[in-house]
């Protein structure tokens, strides 16, 4: 029989190889997603943000609440994420005027507050130490600052330093790359290899979502947002269904 903790611990997905597959797609969708509704459907970043938080705090809430790991639910929390943090990003960076770098820059200092009190509160920040509603309220918060984060970090690195989509997409998979040459090479904490990787797969999914829908003029390949949207829905959907997740464990 579950004890209480192993439930907590069985709703949060073991990291494996098809985790960052879904997560780097998902991020991707949240990008197109978020621009098919703040633009292409014309209703603005603030009204996209306000759409999309309340899905997000409605999939938070049902996460937090389900008895046992759901796969379903949790991915479509993290696309959630994703998609508040896009129209987020882009009403702070570009409503409110302040800029690539002056939003990736407050992001970055609420991520790490955010990281820094969930470790001074409960005393770890690992995936596998999740064991408990306030533990994944810290999960899902700092979750978010990074889905945000890596939006206003993909818009800065392709738009304000020159690097475009493509050039983008190169320089985050080349980080990308390093984190994992650390964790497979080094003694360097699992843990904060594991949150390096999960913030850099959003600007990732961020220049990827950009490259595919932008205009051919501004360096993108102008597909529909929407027809975008639907075939990294499937695709997500599909990877979920195909290769059956288990619930990360506690090391012991």
């Amino acid at each position: 029989m579950m004890t209480t903790t192993e439930r907590a611990l069985s709703k949060v997905p073991e990291v494996t190889l098809i985790f960052w597959i879904i997560k780097v797609a998902a991020t991707t969708l949240g990008e197109t997603a978020g621009d098919a509704v703040s633009m292409s459907m014309n209703l603005g970043y603030l009204v996209g943000t306000g759409i999309f938080a309340v899905i997000f705090l409605a999939a938070v809430i049902a996460q937090i609440k389900a008895r046992d790991f759901h796969p379903l639910l949790y991915w479509t929390t993290i696309i959630a994420t994703t998609t508040v943090g896009t129209t987020l990003a882009d009403f702070a960076d570009r409503s409110l005027g302040i800029g690539y770098a002056g939003g990736s820059t407050l992001l970055f200092a609420l991520l790490m507050a955010s990281l820094v009190l969930w470790y001074r509160t409960l005393g770890s920040v690992a995936v596998e130490a999740i064991s408990s509603p306030q533990a994944e309220m810290f999960y899902w918060i700092t979750i978010m600052f990074s889905q945000t984060l890596g939006t206003a970090l993909g818009d800065w690195t392709a738009g304000t330093a020159g690097l475009g989509y493509s050039g983008g997409a190169l320089v985050f998979s080349v980080l990308l790359g390093m984190v994992a040459a650390a964790y497979f090479w080094t003694q360097i904490s699992r843990t904060a290899l594991f949150w390096a990787a999960f913030i850099l797969t959003r600007p990732l999914g961020a220049v990827v979502g950009d490259l595919l829908d932008k205009p051919v003029a501004s360096g993108g390949l102008a597909l529909s947002r929407y027809s975008a949207s639907a075939v990294l829905i499937a695709f997500v959907l599909s990877m979920i269904l195909l290769f059956k997740q288990r619930p990360a464990q506690r090391v012991h």
